[in-house]
């Protein structure tokens, strides 16, 4: 596309045929107004009958012209629209693609460094258990991405089946907190839940679980800071329980807050070196949030200041959960 003429940009194109079919009608409107008054001057001066050469049906004629020319100008634009978009699809696709290969070959690459490496030389038992931490967590990292993918076709497809169960939202959430902190281990994350209160809401545990994982990992992902940090706040406001996770990230700008869930959208962050990722984490957590029926939106004072994730999950009574 960088390589392509000026004058062989779609856009330049789809401007040029909007003016030559509009500079097209009003030069006809134009010559059959000019072509009527010399018409009308010559009937006055030889008196003859106007009846003969007018018709009423004639600016019927032109104003169906008109509609018909507004149509085929509509039908442009949907096209052009159309076209932009699959365009930007593409290169999303493109983008994700070479992203998730990546994310792919990386723990794969590592995996097998590890492996020959036990097959080269003896290793003390200490060692042994580093390297395969190691490759645990390598292998948890591919059956991430794999679940991940897996996950969000069943739900795009309409197909999965959810387990829904009523639990506390703040028990659920320090038993991923607690269960996951050897991955948390540099980011200090506190719960605020001022009321004190329970938050009883039917939820689908692995999908809920991949929602905060997402929401977590986002928030050292894209930070900084010498230590990442997050607090996670508790409230509730009719019938709706209403989870805030803001951190001390790098921020995004304001007219970014809607697009960041748009599927294999992803921020430019050029103050931050280039992170892998594949454009689909906070897509899902939308679509997540969606099968609960409740609602997810993101907030930033813009880059600096952290980023700001509010849910809302209907409490337990007050609306059933079914799949999107």
């Amino acid at each position: 596309m960088k390589n392509t003429r000026w004058y062989f940009h779609p856009v330049f194109i789809f401007v040029l045929s909007i003016l030559a079919l509009s500079a097209s009608l009003t030069l006809y409107i134009y010559w059959y107004v000019e072509v009527r008054a010399r018409l009308e001057s010559l009937i006055r001066n030889y008196q003859l009958d106007s009846s003969q050469f007018f018709e009423v049906q004639t600016w019927i004629v032109i104003l169906v012209l008109s509609v018909l020319v507004a149509l085929i100008l509509l039908g442009i634009l949907i096209i052009f629209i159309y076209s932009v978009r699959t365009v930007r699809l593409y290169r999303l696709q493109h983008n994700f693609i070479n992203n998730f290969t990546h994310e792919l070959k990386t723990p794969v690459t590592s995996l097998r460094l590890y492996l020959e490496t036990f097959a080269k030389h003896e290793l003390p038992r200490d060692q042994q258990i580093k390297y395969l931490q190691y490759m645990l967590s390598d292998v948890e990292r591919l059956n991430g991405q794999i679940s991940r993918i897996l996950n969000l076709a069943r739900i795009e497809g309409k197909i999965y089946e959810g387990d829904f169960v009523a639990t506390d939202l703040v028990e659920v959430v320090e038993g991923v907190c607690r269960e996951n902190r050897h991955i948390f281990s540099g980011c200090d994350i506190r719960l605020h839940n001022p009321s004190r209160q329970t938050f009883p809401c039917r939820v689908d545990l692995p999908l809920l679980e991949m929602l905060l994982m997402n929401l977590i990992t986002n928030a050292i992902k894209y930070n900084t800071s010498e230590r990442p940090e997050m607090d996670i706040t508790f409230a509730a406001a009719q019938g709706y329980a209403i989870l805030k996770f803001q951190d001390n990230g790098i921020g995004i700008a304001k007219s970014e807050t809607k697009r960041i869930f748009r599927k294999f959208y992803q921020v430019d962050r050029p103050e931050i070196a280039p992170t892998p990722g594949t454009g689909l984490g906070l897509y899902l957590a939308e679509h997540i949030v969606r099968i609960h029926k409740g609602k997810i939106r993101a907030e930033s004072e813009g880059p600096g200041h952290g980023t700001r994730f509010i849910v809302t999950l209907p409490l337990e009574g007050e609306q059933e959960p079914g799949t999107a």
